[in-house]
């Protein structure tokens, strides 16, 4: 599948996902309905005290596998984008965070995400909050303008990585910082789980592997390039979304169990003065 079909099918099924929180129903990772099951990528990564005064639908909407907001040390004053933003509950939690004298930018291409996002602001009364429709391969912001650049669970999904990396180095400031949670692979994983289009809106198939991802970013320009696991994943956490996509289950377990895992990726663009 090439790359403009990979991002059609991301944007369909992240709509999908936007209408069923809409309606009052999560959806798991990827924007399937998880029929009240715990999905186990995407749960449990907010505390009750962070989203109590969200908008429930924030919350529904939230399809990442960490919790960036919480690891990148937001300042007073900062400007903040989150990449790939969906339902708006990491921008809206950076907004807080940053004050009314930062600013937090969400951007992402699904108009149904964006539509329910620009809700969620108006009910949280976030003032200090703007989101972008576009692409995270070509961000509609100048050069060096943000202070951190957030993700999750986005990255892995788009077809371009390295064009995301070189866009997220572009509009950084000297010295910003990328603090972002993301999929990624430990060790070999058979081609045919990699290239299911359905593995890849699940938020896996997309994975990089550990060390290419930091070497994907070092070439983007970045340095103190770090990644720290959060979530190791064993298969019994995913036999019923990877029976769904047609897989035998007990044959692929020996290959891909614990090679995947949520992790905190971070990483510095160069002041001026190291350039």
């Amino acid at each position: 599948m090439d790359k403009s079909n990979i991002k059609e099918v991301v944007k369909e099924m992240y709509g999908q996902a936007a209408r069923q929180a809409s309606a009052g129903r999560r959806p798991g990772c990827g924007g399937a309905p998880t029929g009240g099951l715990a999905d186990p990528i995407t749960s449990n990564l907010y505390d009750a005290a962070e989203t109590r005064d969200l908008p429930q639908a924030a919350v529904m909407a939230s399809l990442g596998c960490g919790n960036p907001t919480a690891l990148a040390q937001l300042k007073e004053g900062e400007t903040v984008l989150d990449l790939g933003s969906g339902g708006g509950i990491d921008v809206l939690l950076s907004a807080k965070r940053v004050g009314p004298k930062g600013k937090a930018y969400g951007l992402d291409m699904t108009d149904d995400m964006l539509a329910l996002a620009r809700a969620n602001q108006q009910k949280a009364e976030i003032d200090n909050v703007e989101f972008l429709k576009g692409d995270i391969e070509k961000i509609p912001l100048p050069d060096n303008t943000v202070d951190v650049i957030i993700s999750n669970c986005v990255i892995n999904l788009a077809a371009d990585k390295d064009q995301v990396f070189s866009e997220a180095f572009r509009v950084l400031k000297p010295g910003g910082r990328l603090a972002i949670s993301d999929v990624v692979v430990r060790g070999e994983v058979p081609v045919e789980v990699l290239r299911n289009i359905e593995l890849w809106v699940g938020c896996v198939a997309g994975a990089l592997a550990e060390k290419e991802y930091g070497e994907r970013l070092a070439r983007a320009g970045f340095i103190n390039v770090d990644i720290e696991p959060t979530r190791i994943y064993k298969v019994e956490d995913a036999r019923e979304f990877l029976a769904t996509a047609g897989f035998d289950v007990d044959a692929i377990a020996p290959l891909i169990n614990e090679k995947f895992m949520s992790a905190f990726v971070h990483a510095t663009k160069p002041t001026l003065e190291s350039w």
